[in-house]
């Protein structure tokens, strides 16, 4: 149970650099190209790894009905869950997405708990509580520079988040359900995944190569090279999709998988955290927040 609470932490602490990263590039990507990019990199990333593994217990190990359980996780998890999630986050800025994406943890534990069989205590159903408490405070957390932090949010973007935590959930959930038994490596998991959120995506490559090349090139002109861009594009997909998501499949093989979602959704308390090395001085309800994800944390382990 250690391996996949740390599994999760490390997953979510690596999703929260990441998520710094991506915003950085150029918005007229779209959402979905974004999402697109993202995964082929990560899946030639993962390339040598994937057939060094495979069959050790790799894909041949799992039936068919795993199989397309995984191959379901990653076109509603990765696909669909991804790509709303980076749609809200640009209309409604980061704290207003993370408001709708704190119900995400129960919402899985009452799925897992219905259609899994997986019961939670209620020291563990406390534990999501304060975690959940903790992630609306910090999506409150006022910052000047936030996308959208003024104004009302629009009705779009919340039905985008609502529709991304929703996907989310659910990709958790059938990857919980095929990992239960352990026949299929993390790593193989993770390239089923993106493989399958890939191959539904394809249809847009066109038009990634397209925008890619408009964007980028302003972008490089701003920045002095071509060669920064793609840096960024590699480390965020280093830390949030390849390093992310093969952590959270080794939190999701080893824990029930509303706990697995609860430590996977304090990536923006990290965020918190880690404010002070980017020059920003959180707000007590920042800190407090903080502090009620630790004990959330303690009450689901302990």
């Amino acid at each position: 149970m250690v391996i996949g609470v740390a599994a999760a932490l490390w997953a979510a602490l690596g999703w929260t650099l990441a998520s710094s990263l991506w915003r950085r590039l150029p918005p007229s990507l779209g959402a979905a190209r974004l999402n697109l990019l993202k995964n082929l990199l990560a899946l030639a990333l993962l390339a040598v790894p994937l057939a060094l593994v495979v069959g050790a217990p790799g894909l041949s190990a799992l039936p068919g009905t795993g199989l397309a359980l995984l191959a379901a996780s990653g076109v509603l998890g990765i696909a669909a869950g991804d790509s709303l999630f980076f749609a809200a986050l640009r209309r409604l800025g980061t704290r207003r997405t993370l408001t709708v994406e704190a119900g995400g943890p129960v919402l899985t534990a009452a799925a897992a708990a219905l259609l899994l069989g997986e019961a939670l205590g209620p020291q563990q159903w406390a534990g999501i509580g304060l975690i959940s408490v903790a992630l609306v405070l910090v999506a409150r957390q006022g910052s000047p520079a936030a996308v959208g932090a003024a104004g009302p949010p629009a009705a779009a973007g919340l039905l985008l988040a609502a529709a991304a935590m929703v996907c989310g959930s659910a990709g958790a959930l059938l990857a919980r359900a095929a990992l239960q038994g352990g026949a299929i490596s993390p790593l193989a998991a993770t390239g089923l995944r993106l493989a399958a959120a890939s191959l539904v995506m394809l249809p847009l490559l066109p038009g990634l190569v397209r925008r890619w090349r408009r964007p980028a090139g302003a972008c490089a002109r701003s920045t002095g090279s071509m060669r920064s861009l793609w840096g960024l594009v590699l480390l965020a997909t280093l830390l949030g999709t390849v390093g992310g998501i093969a952590l959270q499949q080794v939190a999701l093989s080893r824990l029930p998988a509303g706990l697995a979602v609860s430590l996977l959704a304090t990536a923006p308390v990290m965020a918190v955290l880690l404010a002070p090395l980017e020059g920003d001085r959180p707000l007590l309800s920042g800190w407090l927040a903080a502090l009620a994800a630790l004990a959330g944390v303690v009450l689901l382990v302990s």
